[in-house]
């Protein structure tokens, strides 16, 4: 990727793709057309409302939403996740049961379920093992004492969140059978796929989960727009008020171009899947082996990295690399300063200096949560770019 100054070499996808030549045409296509309100009666607005509800029914499509029929789910457009995530933790559960989220979501997830227990509101936070992945042993667990004490709001469970595939690590969760274990209890389940569309096959219905949460910009979209689904007959609690859009749940006048250029996003991720996975998981895999045969050749007395995650499945794109003995985010500047973009863990999160609570929770050495940082391609990503950014990291550390 190439920006004005100078050229760098971007592994920090998870965090914001590069807005796709398709997308952004269509965008600007649509705000060619001088649309107005969506919402308007006129001859404009029901103009608007047609291009709104075709790039509804075509992204409904793309994520294998049901949109026909008495079937239908429905599709809320957000401001992105974080806001998707937030509508779901602060809107679905209406009974004052407690709420199960695992130790490694998307801080939007945790941070919403924090709101709630300063609330009063029961939070339980469910263990992961090394690898990163939720302990359904547990959560069965307190399923067991959910069936036992129906009436109880501390033991009774209103909702489960779990993400689909972690942010950080790339390491996929077991969401399909957390959500046959919440179906068999009554449970809500809600999912965090904003890292998973693109990378993985993923279908709403296929997952049968309550609620699940997609970003138009971690797929070559726009930034400014996401969209919560909800399965047919289920409602949230609104969390903005002020209009009659979106069933009133999510009210506020809709961006038709950003919504256009989401639907195409979501469409092409789809699409050309395949491709693409291929590529990033090339790309992604010629990292880590070049990363650690020349590192270790460089620094035999010591471990120079390791992988996390690799053990499990993961995205084809992500590799969250432990640096043992480094301060991760003086490495992040370095590299930077060498034209190589990482981070150090969630976008949201890097402005903070604590460590990755998602690595912490693993369980990991300290030394390595303290070197932890996030690499991510995209079928963009080049291979001369991949050895460019290693001999940037093997510079630098030599330094």
């Amino acid at each position: 990727m190439i920006y004005p100054d100078k050229p760098v070499i971007y592994l920090d996808n998870n965090a914001s793709t590069r807005i796709s030549p398709e997308v952004r045409t269509k965008i600007s296509e649509t705000l060619s057309l001088g649309l107005v309100n969506p919402s308007s009666q006129h001859q404009l607005g029901r103009t608007a409302r047609r291009i709104l509800e075709g790039a509804r029914d075509s992204l409904g499509a793309s994520l294998g939403i049901r949109r026909k029929g008495i079937e239908e789910d429905q599709l809320l457009f957000t401001s992105g996740g974080t806001e998707a995530n937030n509508l779901a933790i602060f809107g679905l559960p209406q009974n004052n049961g407690s709420i199960v989220v695992s130790a490694v979501e998307h801080p939007s997830v945790l941070s919403a379920a924090e709101q709630w227990k300063g609330r009063g509101r029961e939070v339980r936070i469910l263990r992961v093992d090394s690898n990163g992945i939720a302990d359904l042993n547990q959560l069965q667990d307190w399923i067991r004492l959910h069936r036992a004490h129906p009436s109880d709001s501390i033991h009774r469970i209103e909702l489960v969140s779990l993400m689909v595939a972690n942010n950080e690590t790339g390491v996929l969760q077991p969401i399909e059978e957390a959500t046959r274990l919440c179906r068999d209890a009554n449970i809500l389940i809600h999912t965090d796929a904003v890292q998973a569309l693109g990378k993985l096959s993923l279908s709403f219905e296929s997952l049968d989960v309550d609620a699940m949460s997609i970003a138009a910009h971690k797929i070559h979209g726009p930034v400014g727009i996401g969209c919560l689904v909800l399965r047919k007959g289920l409602t949230v609690v609104p969390q903005l008020w002020g209009g009659f859009q979106q069933y009133g749940l999510r009210p506020g006048t809709e961006s038709v171009a950003l919504a256009d250029g989401f639907a195409v996003a979501a469409r092409l991720a789809t699409e050309e899947r395949v491709a693409r996975c291929r590529i990033m998981q090339s790309t992604r895999d010629r990292f880590e082996k070049r990363l650690l045969e020349e590192g270790s050749a460089l620094f035999p007395s010591s471990v120079f990295a390791k992988i996390l995650g690799n053990e499990v499945s993961r995205l084809p794109n992500t590799s969250s690399i432990a640096f043992p003995t480094k301060d991760r985010q003086s490495l992040q500047m370095a590299f930077d300063l060498g034209g190589l973009a990482c981070s150090t863990g969630s976008a949201c999160a890097s402005g903070s200096s604590q460590p990755s609570h998602v690595l912490k929770a693993m369980g990991l050495p300290l030394g390595w949560i303290q070197g932890g940082l996030r690499f991510s391609t995209s079928y963009e990503t080049t291979e001369p770019e991949i050895d460019a950014a290693v001999e940037v990291i093997l510079a630098t550390l030599k330094k």
